[in-house]
């Protein structure tokens, strides 16, 4: 099924942005670990709608209901069932878009492939509304990889024109993120808040780049083939709205290297093999060499935007001017930076889940 991810784990996201709730089932999961809502809930608020002057004015509090696989702050082995009740949604803004599909956006194609029958109030099951059950799944994965010594961060790389700095792709500081804005350098991240401003107020939107790194990771871990960290990891991420590209390590930049220059050379440090340089993004085959695992993450700009556009009436099939109504983020990267970590934790948990070695050293 296009809406279930994983191997080991299984994860299904289902509902509609505007429909009376989304949510997750999350099946596979081992017995008697720790589950902290409260910490789950300040990770959920990072990419929760209407937080600040840069994202939608539409306000959602996000908070999971769980309906089964939780007993007393411990997995109880069921199958995790959680909702996101729906409250602040304007259905009315998205009448007419089966006949005008707007730029962008899945309008059109959902219209070929459900013949009229989908769901288009929101952008329906295409929404961003639908990384809210996602960061549910991947906040518990998160918690469940510390435990493992395993963290997972990601920051704004870029916005438009303006980058942030990188994290070290040897010895990365994962705690040099900020909070508040998710960035590196706080100058930079002034200059990208400046930049999203700007969109808005000339009624466009603007894209950018996320860069996520995983510390902690044994060697081993993934297989070759379709198995590999680029794939498990890959499929999940592409399953986020917005998301048009993606690369590990050196990336695209490889296609202009030597080798010479693009090879990690091997050395020892504290009696555990590693590599001076990580132009592989911590993965070799398929599978980790004990680096950290560092990959991008390309992000469009918002498609709903306020300026005047061209569609075509599905009815008349004559073009017709279009002006898109509704509440939207003029940037969507800062509050996708969650929903990367969330897909990054749940691809890792589900491959440790899935390496009988890994599982039983880590339960």
């Amino acid at each position: 099924m296009s809406s279930t991810y994983g191997e080991s784990l299984k994860l299904s996201i289902f509902g509609q942005s505007h429909g009376p709730a989304i949510g997750m089932t999350l099946d596979g999961i081992p017995a008697g670990l720790a589950v902290d809502l409260e910490k789950l809930g300040k990770f959920l608020d990072r990419r929760a709608p209407g937080r600040n002057h840069i994202s939608t004015p539409r306000r959602e509090e996000d908070r999971p209901e769980f309906l089964s696989g939780i007993l007393d702050g411990r997995t109880c082995g069921a199958p995790i069932a959680a909702v996101i009740w729906n409250h602040n949604t304007r259905s009315g803004d998205y009448a007419g878009l089966k006949v005008c599909p707007r730029p962008g956006h899945a309008d059109y194609t959902a219209q070929v492939k459900y013949h009229g029958f989908q769901d288009s109030a929101g952008g329906g099951h295409f929404s961003g509304r639908l990384t809210a059950p996602l960061c549910v799944a991947g906040g518990l994965c998160l918690q469940w990889l510390e435990d493992l010594g395993i963290r997972v961060a990601a920051h704004i790389a870029k916005i438009g024109p303006v980058e942030d700095q990188s994290f070290d792709p040897v010895v990365p500081d994962l705690e040099a993120v900020g909070a508040d804005f998710p960035v590196i350098d706080p100058a930079r991240g002034d200059k990208m808040r400046q930049l999203i401003s700007q969109a808005r107020s000339k009624g466009d939107s603007v894209g950018g780049m996320i860069e996520c790194c995983v510390t902690g990771l044994p060697a081993g871990l993934g297989d070759p083939m379709f198995g590999g960290m680029e794939s498990r990891i890959g499929q999940i991420v592409y399953g986020i709205p917005a998301v048009k590209g993606l690369d590990f390590g050196a990336g695209y930049r490889v296609a202009g290297m030597y080798g010479s220059e693009n090879n990690d050379p091997y050395t020892v440090r504290e009696g555990r093999v590693v590599t001076t340089t990580n132009h592989a993004g911590g993965i070799l085959g398929g599978i980790t060499n004990g680096m950290p695992l560092i990959f991008r993450v390309a992000v469009k700009p918002t498609p709903s935007i306020s300026l005047p556009q061209t569609t075509v009436s599905l009815e008349t099939m004559e073009p017709t001017p279009l002006q898109v109504r509704g509440r939207h983020d003029p940037c969507i990267v800062p509050r996708a930076v969650p929903v990367v970590e969330a897909a990054a934790a749940i691809g890792i948990y589900d491959a440790i889940l899935s390496d009988p070695s890994r599982h039983r050293r880590a339960f």
